[in-house]
């Protein structure tokens, strides 16, 4: 897929490098030079010299409904990809596959504007609008194209940007569990951990497969043992019960973890808590 349109751009063996020629390209009034001069700067990888050309009395709008359409725009938004401004190319994919949506490279188009999207994608701290945004396109993709043959790749992408949502997720389970028992942002005694078990279990929920399972599992572990160490008399029992569940189903799903001389410390300190 990705040579079909490369072979757009090596028709030309001539590579115009100097800056007179370059210049003398630029002031040219045939959209038709400019064209073939942009493919011939995209074929040699100087893509800011494709895009100049491109963008100067807004050829790619010019050419529209030519022959030369869909490649000036398709080579257009390659050049921004190329030079690594994914936002203005995956605004440009977007164009080509809205403007020609069977066109030559719709599928290519949607493929690049998706990669675009999840290399916008920011750090798991910071708001995650993107993401949302990048899984949205590259979901998208797959719709349109359930069969092709970057399915794996893309679904791959689609897994690193889910999990980019669950680390940010997993950072709010921590601060629900560091604040604790503090009272200072809940009336209500052990809100906290509370907090932080419907939060992990929530993002569970949402994200079955994520590679940050083991993770969330522990802090409800960790909440509901806290809940219990710190409850009043008639609610101990139950809470210390319902951890030595929490226990159960941390031990199967996680044998071998590495929290588990953790778990069997809290498994230890609940059962001798309840009554036989």
């Amino acid at each position: 897929m990705k040579n079909v349109l490369f072979s757009i751009a090596l028709g030309c063996v001539i590579v115009m490098t100097s800056c007179n020629s370059y210049n003398n390209v630029l002031k040219a009034e045939d959209y038709d030079y400019r064209y073939e001069a942009a493919k011939e700067y995209f074929a040699a990888k100087q893509y800011s010299k494709c895009v100049q050309l491109f963008e100067i009395d807004n050829i790619v709008l010019t050419m529209k409904g030519t022959d030369h359409g869909e490649e000036s725009l398709m080579l257009l938004a390659m050049s921004y990809y190329n030079m690594g401004d994914y936002e203005t190319a995956g605004t440009s994919f977007e164009s080509y596959y809205k403007s020609y949506p069977k066109g030559t490279y719709t599928e290519l188009a949607r493929y690049y504007a998706g990669v675009s999207a999840f290399k916008l994608s920011p750090d798991p701290r910071l708001d995650q609008t993107a993401t949302y945004a990048a899984i949205s396109r590259l979901q998208e993709y797959l719709e349109y194209y359930p069969y092709s043959d970057k399915r794996e790749e893309i679904s791959d992408m689609i897994f690193q940007l889910q999990n980019n949502l669950v680390e940010k997720e997993l950072e709010t389970v921590k601060l629900y569990y560091n604040l604790g028992a503090y009272n200072g942002n809940s009336r209500y005694d052990g809100n906290n951990y509370e907090a932080c078990i419907i939060t992990a279990e929530n993002t569970l929920k949402s994200y079955p497969y994520t590679a940050l399972r083991e993770e969330l599992y522990i802090y409800i572990l960790r909440s509901r043992y806290r809940l219990a160490v710190n409850s009043v008399d008639y609610k101990a029992e139950e809470r210390y019960r319902e951890a030595i569940d929490e226990y159960y189903g941390f031990k199967n799903e996680f044998p071998d973890s590495k929290y588990m001389k953790e778990a069997e410390q809290i498994f230890r300190h609940c059962s001798g808590k309840v009554k036989s």
